[in-house]
């Protein structure tokens, strides 16, 4: 099943992986056609949001002078009558002078200051709270770096996604059988449902969330280098109609292409940053995620650096 070469935490994770290949997909012989099909994915996907920018800016991010910037990516659970809660919150930022990507993911229960409700929360309900925008000042809140661009994934969409770049390869550090599937330890290939049963279970890992977190990252960044093969030229149509379907970004198509131009390079080193030290603990019976204000300043003045502020 996982030897076949094309055989929701969640569907989306493979959809992040996605945009960074959309973002960073290099040309080709289908130049032309590719060019055309993303234009119609992106009118579709792009989804502008009223906020200003950041204050931690002093200027807008300009693509042609390759300045660093950053993304938050979205898995949003939303069903019918329900706005939902963001199921999970990767933060990207993308040098191209030094050719790296830095990746963090934000434990859901982490207690903070929810930015324009003025209480302290489970970071994950910021979204339900104020949608986007309050999500986005929420993160910069905490990791103290400006939130230039957000991507947000539909986690329904996430099997279509995997499966429009032929499945991924992964190597597993955990033996475990989950959703129906046997996941063996050593490098495997998963198609869409496979992986999301590999990238959502936690409950069966000592590490808890954390190897769930581990388990989206390898995820993203295969998708990342299968979106980019040569093979998946041939299907870039699939791949786009899922994207148009699934997706949301407040980036303009003629963001993407600079960024294509002029940050390619970066999705080469792609950087994993672990929050080790939290602890839980529960107040008023509630349990919450709490990172220590060492290991905290430590992540923001990293982000920091790679963002040349």
């Amino acid at each position: 099943m996982r030897s076949e070469k094309h055989s929701k935490k969640r569907k989306w994770t493979k959809v992040f992986g996605i945009i960074l290949v959309l973002l960073l997909i290099g040309g080709g012989a289908y130049a032309y056609s590719v060019y055309h099909s993303l234009n119609k994915a992106v009118e579709t996907m792009h989804s502008p949001i009223e906020r200003d920018m950041s204050s931690k800016r002093t200027k807008e991010v300009t693509f042609d002078d390759k300045e660093p910037f950053s993304v938050l990516l979205l898995g949003v659970d939303e069903r019918e009558n329900d706005k939902g809660r963001s199921d999970s919150m990767i933060i990207l930022t993308v040098n191209p002078n030094v050719k790296s990507v830095k990746m963090i993911s934000i434990p859901r229960d982490t207690l903070t200051k929810i930015v324009g409700k003025g209480t302290k929360d489970k970071i994950n309900h910021a979204y339900a709270f104020g949608g986007v925008e309050m999500a986005m000042d929420t993160v910069e809140g905490l990791l103290d770096i400006p939130i230039d661009y957000y991507v947000k994934i539909n986690m329904e969409g996430f099997e279509d996604i995997v499966n429009a770049v032929g499945g991924v390869t992964v190597n597993n550090d955990l033996n475990f059988s989950d959703g129906g599937f046997t996941f063996p330890e050593g490098e495997i290939t998963l198609n869409g449902k496979e992986a999301l049963a590999f990238s959502r279970m936690r409950y069966k890992d000592p590490r808890g969330d954390f190897g769930r977190q581990l388990r989206q990252r390898q995820v993203i960044q295969a998708v990342i280098r299968e979106g980019a093969s040569v093979s998946s030229l041939w299907n870039f149509d699939n791949i786009f109609d899922a994207l148009g379907n699934n997706v949301k970004t407040n980036l303009k198509f003629e963001e993407m292409v600079d960024i294509q131009k002029n940050y390619k390079a970066a999705s080469k080193d792609i950087e994993q940053i672990q929050i080790q030290n939290g602890s839980g603990t529960k107040i008023d019976g509630i349990y919450y995620y709490v990172i220590p204000d060492e290991e905290l300043s430590s992540i923001q003045s990293t982000l920091q650096k790679h963002l040349e502020l």
